[in-house]
């Protein structure tokens, strides 16, 4: 069973780089067709799709974030991470990675979830 644990600061300045990392088990990340996503939940609001880094290591980003947003993986850790640069308090909210293998449908596994908040 493929199992994701975000970590990560919870508190972040503004203006600063927010960074997460996400450590897979019972999976690896270069798994055929696989894609490994960020996703976050603003308080009060629905999910966003941050964006993600499919198997082969290619990257899609949310036009909206896109020109803020890094997604990197360390395979020999089996990991994969998120930078989110010029952060507001907007981007205060919970945040999970994911994976699945089918973009038209949810993710397949989740992580639990991690709350960062930016905030002087």
């Amino acid at each position: 069973q493929v199992q994701l644990q975000e970590s990560g600061p919870g508190l972040v300045k503004p203006s600063q780089t927010l960074s997460l990392t996400c450590t897979v088990s019972g999976g690896s990340i270069t798994t055929n067709y696989y894609y490994w996503a960020w996703i976050r939940q603003p308080p009060g609001k629905g999910l966003e799709w941050i964006g993600y880094i499919d198997y082969s290591g290619s990257t899609y980003y949310s036009p909206s974030l896109k020109s803020r947003t890094s997604i990197s993986r360390d395979t020999s850790k089996n990991q994969f991470t998120l930078q989110l640069s010029s952060v507001t308090p907007e981007d205060t909210g919970v945040y999970y990675c994911a994976s699945g293998d089918d973009l038209n449908s949810d993710p397949i596994h989740w992580g639990q979830g991690t709350q960062v908040t930016v905030s002087l």
